[in-house]
């Protein structure tokens, strides 16, 4: 089923939409972690008790999202291996009409939306700022010493998080697999000791730079290295014959958004979580 569910995600990213999964949901596909079901015509992840789904274009409108829906919410899961709980959430990637038509046939209220931002990428040089006697270096991939102490990192300055603070060993090297990453796209800011201050994680892929996580440990924010980082990979981001640059962030985080306003981003799409009744009760 991985095949299938690459060649899926693939078609629509090609055709302009927004990708229909994850990137932790597609970690989890391959390492046999998610519940996988569906056919060339679309399929259904689940995986902790999250549902993403999607249907090929030439198959739309035939009821195949509702199906794969049915069969996710019945008991078993349609006898997927491995099993997984009943999802109670799911995940609505670009906000789809059909997906909205979905979630109010179930009865399933929007509780969280992601919005997607994107700028222009910068034509002059960019001066990041680093404070004096502070640096910034390249991320060494399979070094243990920056694996650490960049997990650290990520897990205080998204402890709140419910998908980023969670990231393991296992999902870092993961993505040091991917054909999209480099070590030299996730700076690391090291203050004057040569601890880590904070971390800005591009990922350059189909002409365009994400701002894939940007992170500064939790005693040193509100001192502006978010805005060090920032500039930090919009340099990095120039000169390479990019499209936009685009980043991910909650809808409600106020800070976050301002901080990236003032740094040229502006609403490109929205991902929209849903869930159902009795999970937004809980």
């Amino acid at each position: 089923m991985l095949a299938v569910v690459e060649m899926l995600a693939s078609a629509s990213v090609a055709s302009g939409e927004a990708p229909p999964f994850s990137d932790q949901t597609l970690v989890d596909v391959r390492a046999g972690r998610a519940t996988v079901v569906g056919d060339e015509r679309g399929v259904a992840v689940v995986r902790d008790g999250e549902l993403e789904l999607v249907v090929a274009r030439e198959a739309r409108g035939q009821g195949v999202g509702s199906a794969l829906v049915a069969q996710v919410l019945a008991p078993g899961g349609g006898a997927a291996t491995p099993p997984d709980p009943t999802p109670r959430l799911a995940w609505a990637h670009g906000d789809h009409p059909a997906a909205r038509a979905l979630a109010d046939r179930y009865g399933w209220t929007a509780v969280r939306t992601l919005l997607q931002l994107r700028a222009p990428i910068a034509t002059e040089p960019v001066d990041p700022r680093v404070p004096e006697g502070w640096s910034l270096d390249a991320f060494r991939a399979g070094d243990p010493a920056d694996e650490d102490a960049w997990l650290t990192l990520n897990a205080a300055a998204f402890a709140h998080h419910p998908e980023q603070g969670r990231m393991t060993l296992d999902d870092l090297r993961a993505r040091e697999a991917e054909a999209w990453f480099s070590g030299d796209d996730l700076l690391l800011l090291r203050d004057a000791d040569g601890a880590l201050a904070g971390s800005c994680w591009l990922k350059v892929e189909d002409g365009t730079g994400e701002f894939y996580a940007v992170a500064v440990r939790p005693d040193l924010q509100g001192q502006g290295l978010g805005g060090v980082l920032m500039r930090a990979g919009t340099a990095r981001l120039a000169g390479r014959g990019l499209t936009a640059a685009a980043l991910y962030v909650e809808g409600d985080n106020e800070p976050a958004l301002a901080l990236y306003r003032r740094s040229g981003f502006t609403r490109h799409a929205i991902d929209v979580q849903y869930a159902a009744d009795d999970a937004e009760r809980s």
